[in-house]
């Protein structure tokens, strides 16, 4: 049995991408942890996160030339999984796998949005990570954004504790598109934007609506409604900028992905009273950057969020030029005009509290607020929304046809 709490806990990340990048940013800001080991199948990829570990002074990292060489190091305590979704499942057995025959000392792991493609690779992921009686959390970030932090905690406290609960709440998630190519393949990625998005956005409007302290399980999903759409990439120019971007292996002339999505879940809460999500995602947004927007409605109250409605904004004229790059906030479009800037992307966007949680949570042995429960609860609702998008109809739960459903744009051959 491993001794807790441990003092410092001792992190080996898997995948050294984009967002394996965010979420070393944010341990800057967590105490009592150390990123002790690295696994990229590229070794300049490997080195590079190594380096830039140890420039932040979040320890010495060794780049790992195996999974199996992470996973079984002495100096790894916790596996934070940040490789593309199609990798996660094969991580997670290798790790299990490693755990019972003995040679691994692991005892956590974090798994980042979404933990799985389908229901059933989901399901799979929770009984991997039991069976090998691991401490378990799921990395949604916006359920640590600041904002939502604060608001929740300021909403039940003052608004629903004397005039009722909250019963609708509205989240919607857009930007220009992703940077990987995995992330445009339906098989690789799981779907579109529905699966790479409205995991965000599902599972924060379903936290706000839970009341503190409540178990997550305590709303019940009764529908979902969900509407798939191409807007803007199966466009025969857009569609060729996505090719030239990427390789053949992206054409979305022959095998798109929805770039639009839209949700309504359907909930009841343990008195028998009816809430409301509603959700949109998007990757056809050309704005100043990722938008995050927030809606919390109650009997006497709303709370609202945008993430662009930033206080501190820049003024660049036509004569500033320089390289494009995203130093103001995350998927920037634009180098000049009036910018707003994020002056802690880390922080707002939840992935300095959500470390900080996960990491005290496995240092101590306890459950953390998010786990691969809510992970698989999250792929449930995903896995309905496009089913009921195929259909053209509202879906209720629970719907066993669920548990091997794979969305059209993943199909192989489809």
């Amino acid at each position: 049995m491993t001794e807790l709490p441990r003092q410092i806990l001792r992190v080996g990340f898997v995948g050294t991408g984009f967002i394996a990048h965010f979420h070393l940013k944010s341990l800057v800001g967590v105490r009592n942890v150390e990123v002790t080991g690295a696994f990229s199948p590229t070794a300049e990829h490997r080195a590079r996160f190594a380096r830039e570990v140890e420039a932040l002074d979040l320890g010495s990292c060794r780049a790992h030339d195996s999974l199996e060489s992470l996973v079984t190091a002495d100096d790894v305590d916790a596996i934070w999984i940040l490789s593309p979704n199609y990798t996660r499942i094969e991580v997670m057995r290798t790790l299990n796998a490693a755990i019972k025959a003995g040679r691994s000392k692991i005892f956590a792991v974090a798994c980042e949005k979404p933990l799985a493609r389908t229901v059933a690779e989901a399901r799979e992921m929770l009984r991997l990570a039991e069976d090998a009686g691991l401490n378990h959390g799921y990395l949604e970030n916006q359920v640590f954004c600041t904002p939502v932090l604060r608001g929740k905690e300021i909403i039940w406290r003052r608004a629903a504790s004397t005039t009722g609960r909250p019963y609708l709440a509205r989240a919607a998630e857009e930007h220009s598109g992703p940077h990987e190519p995995w992330f445009w393949q339906g098989d690789k990625q799981g779907g579109g934007v529905l699966s790479d998005m409205m995991c965000h956005s599902v599972e924060v409007a379903r936290h706000l609506l839970t009341a503190p302290g409540a178990a997550r399980n305590s709303l019940k999903v009764k529908a979902v409604n969900g509407t798939v759409a191409n807007l803007k990439w199966t466009r025969p120019g857009y569609a060729e900028q996505l090719t030239e971007r990427f390789g053949k292996a992206v054409d979305y002339r022959r095998r798109p992905a929805e770039d639009f999505a839209r949700a309504t879940v359907t909930l009841e809460d343990e008195d028998g009273n009816e809430l409301m999500i509603e959700a949109t995602t998007s990757w056809a947004y050309v704005g100043a950057g990722l938008r995050i927007q927030l809606e919390l409605l109650g009997p006497e109250y709303a709370l609202e969020y945008n993430s662009l409605g930033t206080g501190l904004k820049i003024f660049l004229s036509r004569e500033v030029k320089g390289a494009e790059g995203e130093d103001l906030v995350e998927k920037q479009n634009a180098e000049q005009g009036l910018m707003p800037i994020l002056e802690d992307e880390a922080g707002v966007y939840g992935y300095t509290d959500e470390n900080r949680h996960m990491v005290e949570c496995f240092r101590k042995g306890v459950k953390p607020l998010e786990t691969f429960e809510d992970g698989l609860a999250v792929v449930e609702v995903l896995m309905g929304l496009y089913r009921s998008a195929e259909i053209g109809a509202t879906l209720t739960f629970p719907a066993p046809e669920l548990e091997h459903y794979v969305p059209v744009v993943a199909r192989t051959g489809a």
